[in-house]
């Protein structure tokens, strides 16, 4: 009788399977009104963190600065930056991270009757920059400017504010042409602006190969190596994400609350843009055209950007992921 009861406690078990690990946890760090919401609502949705057995615990923050301010106090393990802060933050002693996630980038836009044909239409308009003097997008443009010979700081009359002031000037008709962070010029796009020219558009000139991932994931270096198989998951999970959100239009339309969008049009100019920004380059690829621009920045943004190091430090772009 013992013998036939072990026999069926261990029939019961095999039939019930082992048990399941439980989930491991990921803290992230999140902007309330980013598009880092937007793809993590599609997760939730689609259960891509159940299937890759991952637990999200996310803490929404006003501002990317909360975030990086989360992330080294140890209150957060990933968020998104770009790989010029993550290399200045080495440099500096800091041993964090970048995995890519979106080369959306922003554009300098016009209203559809405008006379500005070119970007060297821009000599003496005014142009309103969101961010400030040193965004790598107007950095980078100027850099391209100064190629042939114009000074946009000096050419043109230049005011600088928040993003969505900026957006909101913009649509008020109170300067000739904005730069602008690519959500923002979507905005604009779908309400009749025209993009002049696009960023991602002059980063071949400045000596880029293709589309420059400049947001990435952030996280610690030894975190990531002690956890590289929940990096891995995360990883692989956020690209099913992606996949998810350029094959299907209903997943745009279950996130369309979180974008912000104020008519079909705009939402599908986000989801065009959003799609156009996806990376699909190697590691190897992205980290090489970052290095090269990283010099361009460190040439014209000089310390205040980019701290001590005249070259993208060795270990910014993470690469222990499968088939990158």
């Amino acid at each position: 009788m013992r013998v036939l009861a072990r026999t069926l406690a261990l029939a019961v078990v095999l039939a019930l399977g082992t048990p399941a690990h439980a989930a491991d946890t990921i803290r992230l760090a999140v902007q309330k009104t980013g598009t880092f919401s937007w793809e993590l609502a599609t997760i939730r949705e689609a259960g891509l963190d159940k299937e890759a057995n991952l637990a999200l615990d996310v803490t929404e923050l006003a501002s990317p600065e909360a975030g990086k301010i989360a992330l080294r106090a140890g209150n957060a393990d990933i968020m998104l930056s770009d790989w010029l802060w993550v290399s200045r933050e080495r440099a500096l002693g800091a041993k964090l991270t970048f995995y890519p996630y979106s080369s959306a980038l922003g554009a300098v836009m016009v209203p559809a009757s405008s006379p500005i044909k070119t970007l060297a239409d821009l000599k003496g308009r005014k142009l309103a920059v969101g961010g400030g003097p040193i965004d790598k997008s107007w950095l980078l443009l100027q850099a391209r400017m100064k190629q042939d010979g114009i000074d946009l700081k000096s050419d043109a009359t230049i005011v600088y504010g928040a993003p969505p002031l900026i957006a909101a000037k913009a649509l008020d008709g109170e300067m000739d042409a904005s730069l602008n962070f690519w959500n923002f010029c979507a905005q604009l796009e779908a309400k009749g602006f025209r993009r002049l020219a696009g960023i991602e558009e002059i980063l071949p000139k400045l000596g880029a190969k293709g589309a420059v991932s400049a947001v990435g994931y952030v996280f610690d270096e030894s975190w990531a190596a002690s956890h590289r198989d929940t990096v891995a998951r995360f990883i692989a999970m956020t690209r099913k994400a992606k996949q998810l959100l350029v094959s299907s239009d209903a997943a745009w339309d279950k996130i369309a609350p979180l974008t912000g969008a104020t008519d079909p049009a705009m939402l599908k100019t986000y989801r065009d843009r959003y799609r156009d920004g996806i990376p699909r380059r190697s590691i190897n690829d992205e980290e090489a055209d970052a290095r090269v621009l990283y010099r361009v920045l460190a040439e014209i943004g000089g310390r205040d950007l980019v701290g001590p190091a005249a070259e993208l430090d060795p270990g910014t772009f993470y690469h222990a992921v499968p088939g990158d």
